[in-house]
C-alpha cells in the first residue's frame, strides 16, 4: 500500500503550477477539474488535485468551510533537499518556517503554504545531518 493523497484547490491548474514551479513535481494527467503530480516521468504519483466541487464529490469538501488546509500536512521526502530549497526561495512561495534542522529526525526541513492554504513541508531524508 502507498499513499496518494489528494487535495481539493479553488483551481487546480494555479495548484497544479504552484507545486510545479515551486516543488519541481511534474504533471502526468493535467485538466483543470484534477490532476496528478510525480516526482520523475516514470515515477508513482505523489499528489493528487481535485477542483473543489462539493455537488459532484460530497465527500471532498463541505460548502461551509474554506479551503484552509487546517490540520494537514502534506509532506514531501527528497534526496534533491538543496535543489529544492533553492526552487523555494527563487518563487512567490509563503515560507512558514524556513531552512532549519529538525533534531529529532535529523534532517532539514522547509515549510511553507500552497495557494490554498496547505501546509507544504519538504524534508531531506531522516537522519540526512546526523
Amino acid at each position: 500500500m502507498r499513499a496518494m493523497p489528494m487535495l481539493t484547490c479553488s483551481s487546480v491548474t494555479a495548484s497544479s503550477e504552484w507545486y510545479q514551479r515551486v516543488l519541481g513535481l511534474r504533471s502526468v494527467h493535467g485538466g483543470d477539474e484534477y490532476d496528478q503530480l510525480t516526482a520523475d516521468d516514470d515515477g508513482p504519483v505523489v499528489l493528487q488535485l481535485h477542483q473543489v466541487d462539493p455537488h459532484e464529490h460530497a465527500h471532498l469538501a463541505a460548502d461551509d468551510r474554506p479551503l484552509d488546509g487546517n490540520g494537514i500536512a502534506v509532506w514531501f521526502e527528497t534526496d534533491e533537499f538543496a535543489a529544492v530549497a533553492e526552487r523555494v526561495h527563487a518563487s512567490d512561495a509563503t515560507i512558514v518556517e524556513d531552512v532549519h534542522v529538525n533534531p529529532l529526525a535529523e534532517h532539514l526541513e522547509v515549510w511553507l503554504r500552497d495557494p490554498d492554504g496547505y501546509l507544504v513541508v519538504v524534508s531531506s531524508p531522516y537522519g540526512d545531518v546526523g
